[in-house]
């Protein structure tokens, strides 16, 4: 035996037995490690409970820890690891359905639709139990506890970084929806038949709204994340924000600027019913240039949404209601709607809001230029 293996062994024997006291104290539910591997995982981070030691009795040696956190990656699939990166998803919270435990994509599209994960039982671990959170009560009544999905972490996530990073403005604006509605009921039958789709009031302010940005590229437009940039797009990629009871997604329609209302309307119902369904891919879901948020069935008179970033504004859409107006010095009963603008003032002024909003109320008080 070489020299330097001699004394290698002899130091590593002197070293247990004067560390003999201090292994026989427990480390995390009674593992037993040396001083070295304890001071190691405190500096790396590394929970004891996961390594496997190699000592006697399974004692724990600093070499055991170092080929832990070198060896002990999580298997993955490059494109489930990058869904999990554009969605902003810790992907140690996901249990692999794959080979020996790996990762696949339908995993984190699984976890983004707040759907439970199958985990095959050759290779599932027990979970461990969890105790039932019963409503706790206080004097006033009861109080239920109710954890957060995936899909409402993620949300919460992107909705204050949208909130406490984008300064923005709000404009409102009234419109007149006495002509919008007479030429939907005017068309609705022959869309009906060439294409089987029921075409929406919110399928015209869309069109509306398509129209408005290809004229004003600052509103649909983008930030860098450096700040140093603007991209103005001179397309349409349009996002309908869909809310479920897991959550709130928002599908893209690409190429919105291309379509005619009759395409419009074949494609806002089929990526919204795939949203409804939890069948969206995460390639609908990217991309959008501008969002549109619909309350309007809800009876909401008006709200202020929030961006949806990268997006530089968003357009809210309340309920169409009747209301007394002047028109030509008399008081008459019109159908109004109230639109709201939020919009990202790093990108869009105020003065542009503005024309791009009186930009739309002209389209929508006057449908017919949509179709031409």
């Amino acid at each position: 035996m070489a020299v330097e293996g001699i004394i290698s062994n002899i130091g590593r024997e002197m070293e247990e037995r004067d560390d003999l006291k201090e292994v026989e104290k427990t480390y995390y539910s009674g593992i037993r490690a040396t001083p070295a591997a304890r001071a190691y995982a405190r500096e790396k981070g590394i929970d004891l409970t996961r390594v496997a030691g190699t000592g006697a009795k399974g004692r724990i040696h600093k070499e055991d820890v170092v080929n832990y956190k070198l060896h002990d990656k999580i298997k993955i699939s490059p494109l489930a690891e990058r869904i999990a990166e554009v969605e902003g998803i810790n992907i140690k919270s996901i249990v692999g359905t794959g080979p020996k435990g790996k990762i696949m994509k339908e995993d984190v599209l699984a976890l983004i639709n707040g759907l439970k994960q199958e985990v095959p039982k050759a290779e599932a671990k027990p979970a461990p139990k969890q105790e039932e959170k019963l409503p706790n009560e206080n004097k006033w009544g009861l109080v239920e506890t109710v954890p957060m999905s995936p899909m409402r972490k993620v949300i919460s996530k992107r909705m204050s970084e949208s909130y406490f990073s984008a300064p923005t403005f709000v404009v409102n604006v009234e419109v007149d929806m006495a002509e919008l509605l007479a030429l939907r009921k005017k068309v609705l039958d022959t869309i009906l038949a060439e294409t089987g789709k029921k075409a929406t009031v919110t399928d015209f302010v869309s069109l509306a709204v398509i129209k408005s940005l290809m004229k004003h590229p600052y509103v649909n437009a983008s930030l860098s994340k450096d700040e140093k940039e603007m991209y103005l797009h001179h397309y349409v990629n349009l996002s309908i924000a869909v809310g479920m009871d897991s959550g709130l997604v928002v599908p893209v329609i690409k190429g919105a600027d291309k379509m005619s209302l009759k395409e419009l309307v074949v494609a806002s119902k089929e990526i919204t019913t795939k949203a409804l369904e939890g069948r969206l891919k995460p390639d609908e879901m990217a991309d959008s240039t501008f969002t549109i948020s619909n309350l309007g069935m809800y009876g909401v008179h008006s709200f202020v949404p929030i961006i949806n970033q990268p997006n530089t504004a968003i357009l809210g859409v309340s309920a169409t209601q009747e209301k007394p107006v002047v028109r030509n010095g008399e008081i008459v009963v019109r159908p109004i709607m109230m639109l709201t603008l939020t919009a990202d003032h790093r990108v869009v002024d105020g003065l542009e809001g503005a024309k791009f909003m009186k930009t739309l109320k002209e389209a929508i008080e006057n449908p017919i230029s949509l179709l031409i």
